[in-house]
């Protein structure tokens, strides 16, 4: 688990278009659940992660509404150089009140206390706090006990009906002296309502204080530049979305170059009673902490899971 599946490595804005209403309608009673999910990445390097992990609720309404526990088991391919396997087991839980939800996914893989927590609210100006643990998916940082840890928030700023701007700023702290310091924006247009359609331009910077201190991705900066064009659909209760985009990217020590990037996802109705379902995939040449400096990088990954509630 990289920064939980490197989701806020991407950023990836949901955009500005509303959830239909009568999607959040239907209320679900809180009821115990069982579910499983596997996450796979495969990237330029030859590193390959697999983890599978079954999630218990003993309280369960929804995605907003749980406490159970999860028990995973995670294969590490770090650049070819063998698969380490580690077992991890979390608590889980999630609530909203008074407009604010808050979600934690906290445990340990047998070394350390790793996980994710944050905090939103569901104001105009959207609002999130959030802080994220997890060992550095390379060999040294599998052999040797390195993590990172990351602190940052984020703000929704909204123009109009059909423009807004987020901002996020984050600081990293890696095992050894090395702090990362993040800052990204991004600016998405509504270009259709009804097509769900909108464009987006995102944009991300960091600066590492220790350049090359391990084995992971650590050049002394980085810096993106990714206009995408997303379509966000509604049949029958699922959630559809499509994106992709092709931008620019660079580090201390690389010119300019091209960087793609693309992502599919798909959800059931939030309303579903019994079974649900979920899945995603991404590809982009954003470098990951496992990455080498190099001008053809790419990075693969995929999720799939499914929860059933008695």
């Amino acid at each position: 688990m990289e920064l939980t599946n490197r989701v806020l490595s991407a950023l990836v804005v949901m955009s500005v278009i509303a959830i239909p209403s009568s999607i959040l309608a239907q209320e679900l009673e809180p009821v115990p659940a069982i579910g499983g999910q596997v996450f796979v990445s495969s990237d330029s390097d030859d590193t390959d992660i697999v983890r599978a992990a079954i999630d218990f609720d003993l309280r369960n309404r929804g995605d907003d509404h749980r406490v159970g526990v999860r028990v995973e088991k995670a294969w590490y391919d770090p650049s070819g150089s063998g698969t380490r396997e580690r077992e991890r087991v979390f608590a889980r839980y999630a609530d909203t009140s008074d407009g604010w939800t808050w979600s934690a996914l906290i445990g340990t893989d047998g070394n350390s206390v790793i996980g994710s927590a944050s905090i939103n609210d569901d104001s105009r100006f959207r609002k999130e706090a959030f802080v994220e643990r997890d060992v550095v998916e390379t060999a040294r940082g599998l052999d040797e006990g390195i993590y990172s840890t990351f602190v940052g928030a984020a703000i929704d700023l909204p123009v109009d009906d059909s423009n807004i701007v987020t901002l996020l700023g984050g600081v990293q702290e890696f095992t050894g002296e090395n702090v990362r310091l993040h800052a990204r924006a991004n600016y998405v247009h509504v270009v259709d309502t009804d097509l769900g359609l909108s464009a987006q331009l995102r944009g991300r910077y960091f600066r590492d204080s220790e350049p090359r201190e391990f084995d992971y991705y650590s050049p002394r900066w980085y810096a993106q530049v990714l206009p995408v064009v997303q379509l966000r659909r509604f049949v029958e209760g699922w959630e559809l979305v499509g994106a992709g985009g092709v931008g620019i990217q660079r580090d201390a020590e690389t010119d300019w170059r091209q960087s793609n990037f693309a992502h599919a996802r798909f959800r059931s109705p939030r309303n579903a009673q019994d079974w649900s379902f979920f899945g995603d995939a991404t590809y982009t040449e954003t470098p990951s902490n496992s990455a080498t400096i190099t001008d053809n990088y790419s990075y693969l990954q995929a999720r799939v899971g499914v929860m059933r509630r008695f």
